[in-house]
Parts: C-alpha cells; sequence; structure tokens
C-alpha cells in the first residue's frame, strides 16, 4: 500500500503543478493542499487555469480573476483564470485588424481555426506564465498551486525555434496550433523564463493526480512520459479514490475493491518509476475548508442518515433507447464523452442491441488497445454485426505524411520542424481518424454504423471550412475525400445520425460533457441524449462510503435532467461486470 498523500512545507516546492484528466480529483486535491499548507502558517496562492474550473464551488465563495483572500482561511488566496474568456480576447487581437479587409468567410476560417482547445491551452500557458514570472507578486507567498498543469505538447510547441518566427505569419495546413500561436512573438522571452521555472526541481514539482482505474493511469503514464521528455522530471503521483475497505455482504461494495485493486496491479511501467501517494475514496463532497482538512486526516467523516437520490423525472432506459434509434432502419450512431465515462462500452452495447432487432450493423473504434476485443473475448458474434478497429497512430502517420509531402516544397527544415509537431496536435488526429470514419460510413449501405469517439464539433467546423473556402484561402490542406465532404451532411441531420454523450454523475464530467454540447451546436449537431454512467444512486448498495456517494450524485442528475439534456438515459454501476457478447446483451 503506498503512504497517504499529507504535504507540509518542508516537504513540497514553492510551485505546485497538479495535472490529470478531467474527474480524477486535481482541483479538490489541489485546494485540501492549500489548506493544509495554510494550517502551518504558510502564505499559499492557488490558481485555476481549467476551464471547468470549480475552484469557487470547493471554496464556497465567489472567487474571479482578482486574488481573493477565503474568509474560512485567510491564508490562502485564490485565482480564477478563464482561459476561455483569454482564448477570445486573444482570438479578437488577431482577428479583428482583418474584419474589414477580409471577406467574411476568410475571417470565420480564421476564427475557427482558433477556437479550439490549442487555444484555451496556449491562454492559459499565457496566463500562468505571466503570472509565475512575475516577481513581486510571487514574492508575497510561500508557495504557488496551480490547478491544471501545461501539456507536453504545448510546452515542445514553445520550445520550437520557429514558433516564433515570421513561419507562424505564413498559415500551412489549417489543422490546429498556427493560429493560436500566430500572436505569441513578443512573448518568447517571457515563456522561456516561465519553461525554465518548470523544470527547475528545486523550485517546481509536478503531481500527477488519478484515480485507480485502467483508463485514468493509463493518461497519467502518457502525461508523465510527455512532460519527462521535455525536462520536467520532478514528478510525483497521487492515486486518489481508493477504496480503503469493503462490506463483505455488499456485491457492489466488493466489486468496486477488487476492481480498483485489479487495476493497481496492471500499474503502467512509466508510473512505477514515480514516488506514489493514495488518498482515499471519500463518502462526502469535498466542498468547503472542513471536508478539505478531511481529506489527509486518517478518519473519514461519513454521513450516515444519507438517503439514495431519487430520479427527479423520467429517465429512459438502454433499451428503450436502442429500440427508438433503431426505428429507422439504418444511420450513424456517435458515443462521445471524455476517458474513462464508458463511451466504448455504451458503443458496444447499442451495436449488441441493435444486432439483436436483425439490423445489419458496423461497429468501429479507435482505441488502439483494442477494448472492443476485450469487451467481447472473442466471443461469438452474430451474424448481423461486424467489428472494425482505427488505429489512430497509423491514420495520423498517414495524414502527416500527406501534409508534409506537401510543405516540403515551400518550407526549410526549421518550418518542417514546426510544422510535424504541430501535426502531432489532438486536433490533427481528429481530423485524420474522422477521414477513417468517413470512409467506414461510405462502405456501409442500408446498414447502422456506430462510432466510438467521435470528433468535436471544432474539427467538424475545421473540415468544412477546409474544404469550402479552399480556394479563397489557398491553403495547402490536402485533399478533403469525397467521404468525408458527404458525412458532414449527414453528422447535422438528425433523421440520419443519433448523438450520445456519456457522462458520470460527477462535476467534472458533467461539465466537460457541457462544453462538449455547446461545442456540437456550433457545428450544427443536436445530441439526441445524455448517457449518465456507472451511477450509484441506481443502485442497492449498502457499503456507507458509497450510499453517502450515491446522495451526492443528485445534484448533477438534477443539472442534466432539468437544463443539459433532451432525454437522459440514467445506467447502474455494474457489479456484475463481464465481458462477451452475451453479457453486453444483459443492458438491454
Amino acid at each position: 500500500m503506498n503512504p497517504r498523500f499529507q504535504p507540509t512545507s518542508d516537504q513540497v516546492t514553492p510551485y505546485l503543478f497538479f495535472t490529470g484528466k478531467g474527474g480524477v480529483g486535481k482541483t479538490s486535491t489541489a485546494c485540501a493542499t492549500a489548506v493544509a499548507l495554510a494550517n502551518e502558517g504558510k502564505r499559499v496562492l492557488i490558481v485555476s487555469t481549467d476551464p471547468a474550473s470549480n475552484l469557487q464551488d470547493v471554496f464556497e465563495q465567489p472567487i474571479e480573476y482578482n486574488e481573493t483572500v477565503l474568509k474560512d482561511i485567510p491564508g490562502v488566496t485564490a485565482i480564477n483564470l478563464d482561459p476561455e474568456e483569454a482564448a477570445a480576447a486573444y482570438r479578437e487581437k488577431m482577428v479583428g485588424p482583418y474584419r474589414d479587409k477580409l471577406p467574411a468567410t476568410v475571417v470565420a476560417q480564421m476564427e475557427e481555426q482558433m477556437s479550439g482547445a490549442c487555444t484555451v491551452e496556449i491562454a492559459a500557458f499565457d496566463e500562468f506564465a505571466t503570472l509565475l514570472t512575475n516577481r513581486e507578486r510571487t514574492a508575497q507567498y510561500d508557495h504557488i498551486i496551480f490547478d491544471t498543469a501545461p501539456t507536453g505538447h504545448t510546452l515542445r510547441l514553445l520550445q520550437l525555434p520557429t514558433a516564433w518566427s515570421g513561419f507562424l505569419d505564413e498559415s500551412t495546413h489549417g489543422a490546429s496550433c498556427l493560429g493560436p500561436l500566430s500572436g505569441l512573438a513578443d512573448k518568447k522571452e517571457l515563456y522561456s523564463e516561465a519553461v525554465e521555472a518548470l523544470s527547475n526541481h528545486t523550485l517546481t514539482t509536478l503531481i500527477l493526480v488519478t484515480r485507480p482505474d485502467e483508463s485514468a493511469l493509463s493518461e497519467a503514464a502518457r502525461a508523465s512520459t510527455e512532460l519527462r521528455e521535455i525536462g520536467l522530471e520532478n514528478q510525483c503521483l497521487i492515486i486518489n479514490g481508493k477504496l480503503q475497505k469493503f462490506v463483505a455482504d455488499d456485491p457492489t461494495s466488493v466489486a468496486f475493491y477488487n476492481r480498483q485493486e485489479q487495476a493497481l496491479e496492471l500499474l503502467p511501467d512509466e508510473l512505477k518509476k514515480l514516488k506514489t501517494y493514495e488518498l482515499p475514496f471519500v463518502p462526502y463532497q469535498l466542498t468547503g475548508v472542513h471536508s478539505l482538512t478531511t481529506l489527509f486526516a486518517a478518519e473519514q467523516m461519513i454521513d450516515t442518515k444519507a438517503e439514495f437520490f431519487e430520479k427527479l423525472g423520467d429517465t429512459e432506459t438502454i433499451r428503450e433507447m436502442i429500440e427508438h434509434a433503431g426505428a429507422k432502419k439504418s444511420g450513424v450512431i456517435l458515443t462521445m464523452g471524455k476517458g474513462g465515462v464508458g463511451k466504448t462500452t455504451m458503443a458496444a452495447i447499442i451495436a449488441v442491441g441493435l444486432a439483436e432487432m436483425g439490423h445489419t450493423v458496423h461497429l468501429t473504434t479507435t482505441d488502439p488497445a483494442e477494448h472492443l476485443s476485450s469487451l467481447f473475448n472473442h466471443s461469438v458474434i452474430e451474424n448481423h454485426l461486424s467489428i472494425s478497429r482505427i488505429n489512430p497512430k497509423v491514420e495520423v502517420e498517414h495524414y502527416k505524411k500527406e501534409v508534409l509531402e506537401q510543405a516540403r516544397e515551400h518550407l526549410d527544415e526549421n518550418g518542417l520542424a514546426y510544422l510535424e509537431e504541430d501535426l502531432s496536435s489532438p486536433c490533427t488526429e481528429e481530423i485524420a481518424v474522422f477521414r477513417a470514419f468517413a470512409k467506414v460510413v461510405e462502405e456501409a449501405n442500408d446498414a447502422f454504423v456506430v462510432i466510438d469517439t467521435a470528433p468535436t464539433g471544432h474539427t467538424l467546423l475545421l473540415l468544412d471550412a477546409a474544404e469550402s473556402y479552399h480556394k479563397e484561402l489557398e491553403r495547402s490542406t490536402g485533399d478533403i475525400p469525397a467521404s468525408v465532404s458527404n458525412l458532414l451532411p449527414r453528422l447535422r441531420n438528425p433523421a440520419e445520425t443519433d448523438v450520445f454523450i456519456v457522462t458520470l454523475p460527477e462535476a467534472t464530467p458533467v461539465h466537460e460533457a457541457e462544453r462538449l454540447q455547446v461545442d456540437l451546436n456550433r457545428a450544427g449537431i443536436e445530441p439526441t441524449a445524455w448517457i449518465v454512467n456507472q451511477s450509484f444512486s441506481a443502485t442497492k448498495t449498502t457499503d456507507p462510503i458509497l450510499k453517502a456517494r450515491a446522495q451526492g450524485e443528485g445534484r448533477w442528475l438534477s443539472l442534466v435532467q432539468s437544463k443539459l439534456a433532451k432525454k437522459t438515459i440514467l445506467v447502474p454501476w455494474r457489479h456484475d461486470f463481464s465481458v462477451g457478447y452475451q453479457h453486453l446483451k444483459t443492458f438491454i
């Protein structure tokens, strides 16, 4: 067993960067660390650069851009930076001068080029780099805690010399970060100083926060490797949400405990190198100073009066959802959501359900680990269902090769190096994979195609813009295949396409799903329904910790049902989860 994470001022560096995929608890852990250090008499500044930040919810008071001293613990000052707002200001700074000089279609393309996650991350980096290098401000605090660290991709881009050259004025392939970086030429020195501070092990520690499940651990391993490769080696790992013991006569409790243990037995090699701590699976919402202080205590608070949350309104069953989708006879079905919410499992269940109705179904995924193979466990698959796996690495390499070959004629060695790194962005992967998806859909006539992990609205708009404005922009975007051109209108047509957003009944997954829905709406796509997966409130658990967590789901289920989703499907946490075609049928 790993030791409990209990930060003290003599054990931690002045700068602490918490990072991890959405929903692993990095904000609450960062806030609890700030409270612990302040209780030692230290002056602490905590800064959030997360677009879905819930800093104000955790501390239970309004927190905005201005430094806010916490009312219940004066030793902590908080700043809630809004990278979305910063990104909007940054876009306007870059695009504004061209509004009256270029055609509206060109301006629209420029705006879309700078509307994705890459721009938001660059804007976030700009915000905390400005703060980190301000000696007058940093001298006021003993510790500065950042909730959300930059990715290795962003830092590699900023370290490339071409990022600061005139090359950025000449857009090349239109996939990802060239637009977002095009206005940074005057900040090279500031960013270099910030990156240097990040890599200084006496000043900075990167704290990777994860959960004891396979998906989150894999993501933490990837982030650790990326950051280590560019010199950020002072890392430690926090495994958050580990159930400390189980209730023997509660199948849900036993299964939950065992599943976490199995995930930790398969800990990736990259993470075994790190100093590792644990934090318990707590039975309460981590809001308010008292609960944050209790997080590091030996005994956990349990509300023994917690009752099960009663559903606020009608929710559909998985069977009803599949029957409604199957009434169309053919079409495209997309499952979308952040990693770890169960969208691959939901895609497989939908595909099996449609096949059981007698429809011809093709199920495809981008999972390089062939998670579908493990779900079906090479079991007998009925004649109506076929499965394919699109390897993102293969598709990205093919796409990169195509773009780089076109660019060699007019770029020097530095320009090509920058373009190659730019093509390593998530936006590029989405475009490359979407092209492969489009080909699969084109080949499947009079059938259902179920797609696990679909492109964001930003990517769809980029593809649409690249197609529509190609001649006006004279960009070397590469040819847009007919399969892609034909699929974009189809995805926008609810008579042909169903989009299911998959989430969990927790704060961060719900906020991230909400942002995804807004993104899709921009692209003219309206989700059919939300699938709220792995709900403890839909089980009959008697474990006091899990039961209390079930009560806490009410707030998020209410938000989804009353404000976000047209329809809601509530899926209980399954204690009997196994694999194979026949087992997947039991969900229906």
